[in-house]
């Protein structure tokens, strides 16, 4: 189903309170306005910037490069024009060497550190063709489509580069396809900011660094899984492409993609903090529940034939974009029943949670309730 200037869909299949309750955000958003935290002043003070791979994981491989060095290059890049020009935030890596870290210590480190965002930068690969090129930006999800779970399943399978892997990550086996099904089972209270950071990295790579835009995809990638905060993984060109692999190798290249990484963070950064602001309620009104079936940067008329199964559309506008949601409960048992049908039509809906007029995140509307 096609929607006119479609930004991206999600796919969340089922809520999991064991799950979510790690995830719980600061996070709410207006139906009018986007507001981030329930502090007036809250503001970005720290970034978690993850270099794929190192050590004896090499990543993915070139003709005469390794994906872990051009990451690792990107990464220092990245965080010194931060350190540079934004000084009230600071800069956590992951690593700063060539060396191997588990996936699970990267998102230990960004949640051990209270970061504000995290982001992984890696370089793809797909040696079928060398001609693919391009630059991919990921959220947290379950895949949609086979290629996403390949470039998942690449990124996911250096767990077994660690001792007792299985331990780590509650049995999760990077290459059955029955262990993503995880991924369908989280509700990730940072998506939306998740993905407002990724569209801002795809725009900056296409308008300044002049690269071939791939997207924000969304697919099941275990160091996205384990950080509390808004996360992304970031491709940033495909290695087995021998011209990509070239500008990923060099200096120029290396520097326009970490300043696109960086004039990104600088305009998401501004605007979380410019609508960083709500006025507090001291009743606790009943939450409501609604799914959202679809995003676009253009208005879809409410009697589109694309919503021709539903009247009781609603449309609300958030940064820029209008949204779109149908049905209405309070129970989120019902809700859930409701998703499961509105499925059939919207692959990708998920739901919302509304209190006072204000999209809130389904962990405080389900505490809310109990």
């Amino acid at each position: 189903m096609h929607l006119p200037k479609l930004i991206v869909f999600f796919q969340l299949k089922r809520f999991v309170p064991l799950l979510i309750i790690p995830f719980v955000s600061f996070f709410v958003f207006s139906f009018k306005i986007t507001a981030q935290t329930d502090l007036s002043d809250y503001k970005i003070r720290k970034v978690v910037i993850d270099a794929g791979h190192g050590g004896k994981d090499s990543g993915a491989r070139g003709k005469s490069s390794y994906e872990k060095d051009i990451a690792l290059a990107i990464a220092l890049k990245l965080g010194y024009y931060i350190e540079k020009n934004i000084k009230d935030v600071e800069v956590i890596y992951t690593r700063k060497t060539d060396i191997f870290i588990e996936l699970y210590q990267r998102g230990d480190i960004a949640n051990k550190a209270k970061a504000d965002l995290f982001i992984s930068i890696h370089a793809n690969s797909f040696p079928q063709n060398s001609r693919v090129a391009g630059t991919e930006t990921y959220v947290m999800g379950l895949h949609t489509d086979e290629r996403n779970f390949e470039v998942a399943k690449k990124e996911n399978s250096v767990i077994t580069f660690e001792e007792d892997y299985t331990s780590h990550y509650e049995g999760f086996d990077p290459n059955s396809a029955e262990s993503y099904i995880i991924f369908s089972l989280m509700q990730n209270a940072f998506l939306e900011q998740s993905a407002d950071f990724a569209s801002n990295v795809q725009e900056q790579f296409k308008t300044k660094a002049k690269r071939k835009d791939r997207g924000v995809r969304q697919a099941g990638f275990v160091v996205l899984w384990r950080t509390s905060m808004p996360s992304v993984l970031i491709e940033t060109g495909y290695i087995s492409n021998p011209t990509e692999e070239a500008y990923l190798k060099s200096k120029t290249g290396q520097e326009y993609l970490a300043s696109a990484i960086y004039r990104a963070f600088k305009n998401y950064k501004s605007e979380i903090e410019s609508k960083s602001h709500f006025t507090q309620t001291k009743t606790e009104p009943e939450n409501f529940f609604k799914v959202q079936i679809a995003s676009s940067k253009l208005k879809i008329p409410l009697d589109s034939p694309t919503f021709k199964n539903y009247k009781d559309v609603v449309e609300f506008e958030s940064k820029g974009r209008f949204k779109y949601a149908v049905g209405n409960m309070i129970s989120y048992d019902d809700i859930l029943e409701f998703n499961k049908k509105v499925r059939l039509d919207f692959k990708d809906s998920f739901i919302i949670a509304i209190r006072n007029g204000e999209i809130i995140s389904l962990s405080d509307a389900l505490k809310n309730n109990n």
